[in-house]
């Protein structure tokens, strides 16, 4: 059986057993529309999908996936802004009341902040320049002389995430309004642990 038709035969277990026991539950959202109250937005790496860390049902995370879980600065020149159109319709279209930023342990996109993509095809690398929106927090961590820049950049790349977050209009007047909040997580893929940010402290605390 190749790859693919491993997924269909997993669409057909989930078509005959999960969606039978959802049925209700999809007709809702068919017939009323999505409403859920929470984006997450996560990192692309297979090994940490948001559905499967927090358990959720149909419905309740609206979810944008990208390398490195980063976001861009507000702006509104220039280029193709995909993150800020997903970010635009969950907070105005669906009104999310939070946002989450998971990173995680182990992650490509920060390795490939340290240490440059190196995909070998010779192009100009998008990652690379991905990557660059934490270029300031890579280049301090690198300056700190860190035991461990990887996980150290991992968790500042949520910490900038959020900041940046704050530099979109809507989500700052509905975070003050107290609207909107934000928040920060990490997920451990070894020990499976899952770390929230602290506001008050600025520190990641396991739950």
């Amino acid at each position: 059986m190749s790859e693919f038709e491993q997924l269909v035969d997993g669409y057909r277990r989930f078509k005959s057993e999960a969606y039978v026991r959802q049925k209700a539950r999809y007709d809702e959202l068919a017939n009323d529309g999505q409403a859920p109250p929470i984006m997450i937005i996560s990192c692309s790496d297979s090994r940490v999908d948001p559905a499967t860390v927090f358990d959720t049902t149909p419905g309740q995370v609206f979810a944008l996936r990208n390398v490195a879980n980063l976001v861009p600065p507000y702006e509104i020149g220039g280029g193709l802004h995909g993150v800020s159109a997903a970010i635009e319709f969950g907070v105005m279209g669906l009104e999310v009341r939070h946002i989450v930023v998971l990173g995680h342990a182990q992650c490509g996109g920060i390795k490939a902040s340290l240490e440059g993509a190196n995909l070998g095809h010779g192009g100009h690398s998008f990652i690379d320049g991905w990557v660059d929106i934490i270029r300031p927090a890579r280049e301090k961590i690198l300056a700190s002389a860190s035991d461990d820049p990887q996980h150290d950049l991992e968790l500042d790349a949520i910490r900038v995430s959020l900041k940046n977050l704050r530099t979109f209009p809507f989500i700052a007047e509905r975070e003050q309004s107290g609207q909107l909040k934000l928040h920060g997580a990490y997920f451990g893929i070894a020990d499976g642990i899952l770390h929230v940010l602290n506001d008050q402290t600025d520190q990641f605390e396991a739950q």
